[in-house]
């Protein structure tokens, strides 16, 4: 997630009251064709599927640590001179050395999955920019430069494709539809897919309707790659569109995400309590925590996040033992909260 789309979100905003639709897929039958099962995508098998699987049995491994994953893209491209409200997808053509260089920064502090830059890289959010007719262009190249980056430093780390919210309200709130919004997310995943991701990472979500669309879209397109699914919990423990952790965590894993949690919010401290809620109401599920580096703070036009690396990797050890297998930052978080992370978890 970019620090302009976060500054767009204001610190511990109360959403809509809960309604029925946050709990929806989480008793429905769930369709086999439209979602696998883990049997079924394994059966599929192929590189990026042998990739997770390795790499999963390293974080779930007796005495093992957390597979660390990587930390924001849009503090480093912001940092790297991207203007507020630019896309930050656009440099992937425009400025391809800045992002390889961050994503080689994230991958020499220790990150084993790394995401693409392309959290905004659909048709609905690249066209506020006039830019829905380059989704493929962008996305796939964002994802062949990461790609690039990964083999060039031994190929052990994950190329996960990221894709975000769609950047449109679902029905019956808003006019986005599943079927349009499913085609949406199709576009996108298949760039991605395109481009040699081995995983794709849904992240930021608040409603499960949307998660939904985004995960069969998917498996519209790659019905076995690698799925990981996060959620973006307020101040309350629950998504602004009134879904739990123990809501998100059953819906996710039933429409087949390998891995499910949350990322962004209002810092580590109160995703912690969101892991470990997510352990209790499902104790086989594969977690993930990626928290912002502290509560957002806007000093003029810029967003501020004050957690030190010291402090994030402190926290990183509480998600660990909360429940989380995979680690990593969001918004604000740098290389060197990753690093500080790494060292910690290497720790015995």
């Amino acid at each position: 997630m970019t620090d302009e789309q976060e500054r767009t979100r204001p610190a511990g905003r109360r959403g809509p009251r809960p309604d029925r639709r946050a709990a929806a897929g989480t008793t429905e039958p769930v369709d086999p064709a439209r979602f696998p099962d883990l049997a079924a995508r394994r059966a599929l098998g192929g590189v990026a599927r042998e990739r997770w699987e390795a790499l999963l049995a390293e974080g779930l491994a007796a005495g093992g640590a957390p597979v660390l994953a990587d930390g924001a893209m849009g503090t480093m491209l912001f940092a790297a001179g991207l203007e507020s409200g630019d896309p930050p997808e656009a440099w992937n053509v425009e400025r391809p050395d800045a992002v390889r260089a961050i994503h080689r920064a994230y991958l020499d502090a220790g990150s084993r999955i790394v995401l693409t830059n392309t959290f905004g890289g659909n048709r609905l959010r690249l066209g506020m920019h006039g830019l829905a007719e380059r989704v493929t262009e962008l996305d796939r190249a964002g994802a062949e430069l990461l790609r690039a980056e990964v083999d060039a430093a031994g190929g052990t780390a994950l190329v996960a494709g990221d894709i975000g919210p769609s950047g449109g309200i679902m029905a019956p709130l808003g006019a986005l539809g599943h079927d349009e919004a499913v085609e949406v997310f199709a576009e996108q995943a298949a760039a991605l897919v395109a481009g040699g991701v081995d995983v794709v990472w849904i992240e930021t979500m608040s409603d499960l309707a949307e998660v939904r669309a985004a995960v069969e879209a998917v498996r519209r397109v790659a019905p076995g790659i690698p799925l990981i699914a996060t959620m973006t919990f307020d101040t309350r423990g629950n998504t602004m569109m009134g879904v739990t952790p123990a809501q998100a965590v059953a819906a996710l894993t039933a429409w087949g995400a390998d891995a499910v949690g949350g990322n962004c919010g209002n810092g580590p401290d109160e995703l912690i309590p969101v892991i470990a809620a997510m352990r209790d109401a499902a104790p086989g599920a594969v977690l993930v925590a990626k928290p912002n580096a502290g509560v957002p703070v806007v000093e003029g036009d810029r967003v501020v996040y004050r957690a030190t690396p010291g402090a994030m990797a402190a926290d990183a050890l509480l998600l660990r033992d909360a429940g989380a297998t995979f680690l990593g930052g969001c918004c604000g978080s740098s290389p060197a909260h990753l690093a500080a992370i790494a060292q910690a978890l290497a720790r015995p």
